[in-house]
Order: C-alpha cells, then sequence, then structure tokens
C-alpha cells in the first residue's frame, strides 16, 4: 500500500501506524484542495466540500482504526490494523 519514489526506500519514521500515514499525507498534498486551493492537509481533512478524494477518506478511516487499536488491550492478540 506505500506509495514511494523509489522502490527501497524506507520511512524515518519508525512509530506504529507511519505507514498509513505517510500514504494519507501523500494522498493530500496530491489532492486538488491542497494542490489547487493551497490548503494544508489538516485543512483539507476538517472541510468536506469535495475536493478531497475518497481514497483519501478510506486511508484517513484506516489511521483512525490503528491509531484506536493502539489503545485497545484486546489488539495485543490480534495484532494492530491498518498494516
Amino acid at each position: 500500500m506505500m506509495q514511494y519514489g523509489e522502490e527501497n526506500e524506507k520511512l524515518a519514521d519508525k512509530t506504529a501506524c507511519a505507514g498509513v500515514r505517510a500514504d494519507l499525507k501523500m494522498c493530500l498534498l496530491q489532492s486538488d484542495c491542497c494542490r489547487i486551493h493551497k490548503k494544508t492537509p489538516r485543512e483539507c481533512l476538517k472541510t468536506n466540500d469535495g475536493t478531497v478524494p475518497s481514497e483519501c477518506q478510506v486511508l484517513r478511516n484506516t489511521f483512525f482504526e490503528c491509531k484506536r487499536s493502539m489503545l485497545d488491550a484486546r489488539q495485543r492478540f490480534r495484532g494492530r490494523k491498518g498494516y
């Protein structure tokens, strides 16, 4: 799912959910909201005006589920979502 320039490129951030976060960031930066309307990715997520593609919305939900699973004690056995 990771979409980076080079095939063997690694993330500097080794925390949980870092891959999903990077994918979400790249998706938002490539959206019309950031490119044409010159908004930050955070502003684009807050405003739901249709300029953010549904793929980014799915990545946002996946990132939320991954972060939530870090707090859920049951996930110790099942593993984190979003990998």
